[in-house]
């Protein structure tokens, strides 16, 4: 049974969090305070650490590479919701980032998510089926409703990174430095017209994309 480490300063935040967590059957730990928090990750190595970023001793984003360091998924829980907060957390690699007030169906579903690919060792093993779509990132080959459909160099080489870690959001940052390595400082208007054409191709209604999932500012993920 995975133990997720809850670490935040305010205590309902955390009851929440627990009895969320317990219905789930998870095991749970709580942190109110980042270095509470880290000593608890030395001795009980949780699996997964729901963390705030407003701790009274330290920041949070300070954390990120120190919890995955020893192993842990990280999923910010934060009422900060400045785009920058968020991209800087997913960038050190945060696995996700949930705003308060959260929903809780959707932060458990969050981390299902992250459970799943700190298992899977961060990357899909065989194809990945979406719906109609199937990504079969070993053959190089992508079919919607088991037809062929053709992408370019460009668009299979987004499409392999968001299938890489379903459910994950990819920074904009982070897909362009990739796909676009040899480009200084790329426009994000090159992976925006690489994403407008894979919808094209792949979306029932590319107006009303439910396979690549547009994180406003941030970045993308593939439905997970």
């Amino acid at each position: 049974m995975p133990l997720v480490l809850v670490v935040d300063d305010e205590a309902p935040i955390r009851r929440l969090c627990r009895a969320m967590l317990h219905r789930a059957d998870y095991r749970v730990a709580e942190a109110g305070t980042a270095a509470e928090a880290m000593t608890m990750v030395a001795a009980e190595h949780p699996d997964l650490v729901l963390l705030d970023l407003g701790l009274p001793d330290r920041d949070g984003l300070e954390l990120v590479p120190l919890l995955k360091k020893q192993g842990a998924a990280v999923v910010i829980v934060s009422a900060r919701e400045a785009t920058e907060e968020k991209v800087a957390a997913l960038d050190l690699g945060a696995d996700d980032y949930v705003t308060k007030p959260f929903d809780s169906e959707e932060l458990r579903a969050r981390v299902r998510v992250a459970l799943r690919h700190r298992i899977s060792g961060g990357a899909a093993s065989g194809p990945v089926a979406i719906g109609a779509v199937t990504i079969d990132l070993d053959r190089h080959r992508v079919t919607l409703a088991d037809v062929d459909v053709h992408l370019t160099r460009k668009e299979f080489a987004i499409l392999a990174l968001l299938a890489a870690a379903p459910g994950r959001v990819l920074t904009h940052q982070h897909l362009l430095r990739t796909v676009w390595p040899d480009a200084y400082d790329p426009p994000v208007e090159y992976l925006r017209l690489v994403v407008r054409n894979l919808r094209q191709k792949l979306e029932q209604d590319p107006a009303k994309p439910t396979l690549i999932i547009n994180e406003l500012g941030v970045g993308y993920r593939l439905a997970g």
